[in-house]
């Protein structure tokens, strides 16, 4: 689904980027035919100073360098496509100036506050402070540059919220609607529940290692049968991180565990388990603690998240429609060489 963030992210990457929200294709954004322009430049692998101007606002080559990495979701973009792609990154750069230039006027309460809290919530993500200043370098920023970027961020996000999502209102009648017209959108997969006991072994081991791994297993899997704890093995045995819970994996469905794995849980029942399973990881005990048949999902469970769905798309139209009207009046200025 996309939404109003879609025009924010190639303005605001460094800011949502740490605050968790990771990198979204991102909608092009409505032409700029609109408005008096001048007519962009073939672009160049790098380039310097300003890239645009909105009513006399500056747009640096740093975030248009900043976009091309949103847009391209870290991926190498062959040369010929480059130009397309700047020019997609500075048409949403130049949404997202607009955005920021009426959110400006509006006052925030307690907005040092706020940029505090999130910055706070964006480096509690990394390991350290090593790792923290390396990602906001490989983005040319300092802290400083990232606290501007949060603030207009929040700018925004206060105008969207403030101005535009009361045109986003969703109806009982919409929402189930969309339900009664997208059944298959609400189906769910057979699926099971499972823990792991995991005696992990590298594919590149040697015949020995391999042994001795598999020899650990077999125990493990002897003293389940003499009444063991499954929980307690795998905490004080299991190499996966799933260790730490008893190794409980929780609900999976076909295709997300490799084939062996898969295979041997789905021809369980719940309460068995498994001999030793083999897979590229090493050897696993597998006991199967629920399954669930295939199933639609009903409407009462899904109401909540087809409202925010909805919600979303008109939220997203009515930025979409804010911006395009802001740009018939705007001066923008495409300096791209």
């Amino acid at each position: 689904m996309q939404n109003y963030h879609s025009y924010l992210k190639v303005f605001v990457v460094a800011a949502l980027v740490l605050s968790g929200t990771g990198v979204m294709a991102v909608e092009p954004a409505a032409k700029l035919e609109s408005a008096p322009t001048v007519a962009a430049a073939p672009a160049v692998s790098e380039v310097q100073g300003a890239v645009a101007r909105v009513n006399g606002v500056a747009i640096d080559a740093v975030e248009l360098r900043r976009a091309r990495k949103v847009l391209s979701r870290g991926q190498s973009i062959p040369q010929e496509k480059q130009a397309a792609l700047d020019k997609q990154a500075l048409e949403q750069l130049v949404s997202a100036e607009l955005l920021y230039q009426a959110a400006d006027k509006l006052e925030v309460k307690d907005l040092d506050k706020k940029i505090d809290e999130k910055l706070a919530q964006g480096k509690a993500r990394f390991k350290d402070q090593k790792d923290f200043q390396n990602a906001i370098k490989e983005l040319e920023m300092n802290e400083k540059d990232l606290r501007e970027y949060t603030r207009r961020d929040l700018l925004i996000s206060n105008f969207v919220e403030s101005t535009l999502a009361a045109k986003a209102t969703v109806s009982e009648e919409d929402v189930r609607k969309f339900y009664d017209q997208n059944p298959d959108k609400f189906k769910r997969d057979e699926s099971v529940k499972a823990s792991h006991i995991l005696i992990g072994v590298e594919a590149a081991a040697s015949g020995d290692d391999k042994k001795k791994a598999r020899e650990k297993a077999d125990k493990l899997r002897k003293e389940l049968a003499g009444g063991a704890d499954f929980a307690e093995l795998a905490k004080n045995n299991s190499t996966c991180p799933s260790a730490k819970q008893g190794g409980d994996l929780g609900y999976f469905g076909k295709g997300q565990m490799v084939a062996p794995f898969e295979k041997a849980a789905y021809a369980m029942k719940p309460g068995d388990i498994s001999d030793v399973v083999e897979t590229q990881f090493g050897y696993h005990i597998i006991k199967l603690t629920d399954k669930k048949a295939a199933e639609s999902v009903a409407f009462k469970e899904a109401k909540v998240k087809i409202e925010e769905y909805l919600k979303g798309q008109k939220l997203n139209s009515a930025v979409g429609a804010y911006i395009a009207e802001a740009k018939k009046s705007a001066r923008i200025e495409l300096l791209l060489k």
